[in-house]
């Protein structure tokens, strides 16, 4: 299942600025997702981290993961309008730098699902080289 910007908008409560996934290539809810994010110069983050070498912000990159991870979590009709907030992050490594002109693979795996709290794992990559991975622990809670 492909998701398009618009679609994945209506899974997850993400807006601009901080809607950090273009397009969901493949999804089995409650599962798995596959997103992608381009990265262009024009990113509003670029503006300071750097002016003369810019470069993804980590943290960035992490929310971007997360935001995959819940599209494959909150996709299901019941779980729509939850609000994932992060409860904890393990096993965070960042491999290489993430520039304009990347394109920021993500794939994202449910590891569990008990009730209001999730754990998945993720791992960003460009040019099938890992840039980036993580576990992260998600609490659903009301919007």
């Amino acid at each position: 299942m492909i998701l398009t910007a618009a679609q994945i908008q209506e899974v997850i409560p993400h807006r601009f600025p901080m809607l950090l996934v273009d397009r969901i290539l493949e999804l089995e809810p409650m599962k798995r997702a596959v997103g992608i994010k381009n990265v262009t110069m024009n990113e509003y983050f670029f503006a300071g981290h750097f002016p003369k070498k810019p470069i993804m912000p980590g943290v960035l990159i992490l929310e971007a993961m997360a935001q995959v991870g819940g599209v494959a979590m909150l996709y299901p009709e019941e779980y729509r309008g939850k609000l994932p907030v992060f409860a904890g992050m393990d096993r965070v490594k960042f491999r290489k730098p993430v520039i304009p002109g990347d394109q920021l693979y993500m794939v994202a795996e449910i590891v569990k699902l008990r009730s209001s709290i999730g754990k998945v794992w993720a791992e960003a990559s460009v040019d099938d080289q890992i840039v980036a991975e993580a576990e992260f622990l998600f609490a659903l809670t009301a919007e």
